[in-house]
């Protein structure tokens, strides 16, 4: 019989503010102790470097910015999302939908909410990327809803990402190996899923209330699961039903340097991502001056 996963810790996740006017919980990812006390901080899960769930409508927003470095995963729960690049990429998320960006050697872009009566939420992932991804050509796997594969058991529905559930493999072609998983458990049903050995992983219940491994988490809970030496069944429980997303990731074992936007392996290499933004080279051909056409939506 497989072992089952254990779990290491369920807690609430910090708010902090982001972007322009705009409030997340951050799951994953530096936080402001003193502002958010009695919560719990994971400054990282590697190769996971933040995740945020987070609700906004315009004015507020997530104008012009630069990333080099590492991949950005929007996936939309309700409402709708603009999106534009200085690479000229531009397009509309909506409910279900996931856009999978690497940014690679640079980009900049601009997320701005459709409407200013209308919450748009969603999950934000920023995965690492290995030395030898890190300056390649920025990328992006977008699908609709209708497109992302959906595993279907009695009593479950695992909208499939990237990785692999119960014989199925999701739509995204990894850079860094790990799963990504958006999953519904009915009243009195069990999803099952295995977890390769070494792997960090992570479950944060976005509705409902869900037992794992004899413990309870509840709505806006992140249930951090224990890392082993062997493949293990992660096994979850719903009484009432719930919905959750599962990220899982192989780790990389490379030295981080990180300052916002920019994740390279040495502060070398920090500074010369901070010097090719400023002068407009190495990748943000471009950039330079470049402005979105929505970034102004929120003083229409």
């Amino acid at each position: 019989m497989q072992p089952l996963k254990q779990i290491k810790g369920i807690f609430n996740s910090k708010i902090v503010p982001e972007g322009n006017g705009a409030q997340v919980i951050r799951i994953i990812g530096i936080c402001n102790q003193e502002k958010n006390k009695g919560t719990k901080d994971i400054p990282n899960l590697n190769p996971f470097l933040m995740l945020d769930y987070g609700s906004s409508k315009l004015p507020a927003g997530f104008p012009d910015h630069p990333h080099r470095g590492f991949e950005t995963v929007s996936y939309m729960i309700k409402g709708k999302f603009y999106h534009e690049d200085s690479k000229g990429n531009k397009g509309t998320l909506e409910s279900g939908d996931v856009q999978w960006m690497t940014a690679g050697r640079g980009v900049v872009h601009s997320e701005m909410p459709a409407s200013f009566t209308e919450l748009s939420s969603g999950f934000q992932l920023w995965i690492n990327l290995q030395a030898k991804h890190k300056m390649c050509e920025p990328q992006y796997q977008e699908y609709k809803k209708s497109q992302i594969p959906e595993v279907t058991r009695p009593g479950l529905r695992i909208k499939l990402i990237a990785g692999e559930a119960y014989g199925q493999k999701g739509i995204i072609i990894t850079r860094t190996p790990a799963f990504y998983m958006d999953v519904l458990v009915e009243a009195s049903s069990v999803f099952e899923q295995n977890i390769p050995s070494s792997w960090n992983s992570l479950c944060f219940l976005y509705e409902g209330e869900a037992v794992f491994q004899g413990q309870k988490a509840t709505l806006n809970q992140a249930v951090h699961l224990k890392t082993s030496s062997k493949d293990e069944l992660l096994k979850v429980q719903s009484q009432t039903g719930c919905k959750f997303i599962l990220i899982a990731g192989e780790p990389i074992n490379e030295p981080i340097a990180q300052y916002g936007p920019f994740v390279m392996n040495t502060q070398q290499e920090l500074e010369q991502a901070f010097k090719d933004y400023q002068l407009g080279i190495n990748g943000f051909e471009g950039a330079k001056g470049w402005k979105s056409q929505i970034r102004n939506l929120s003083k229409q």
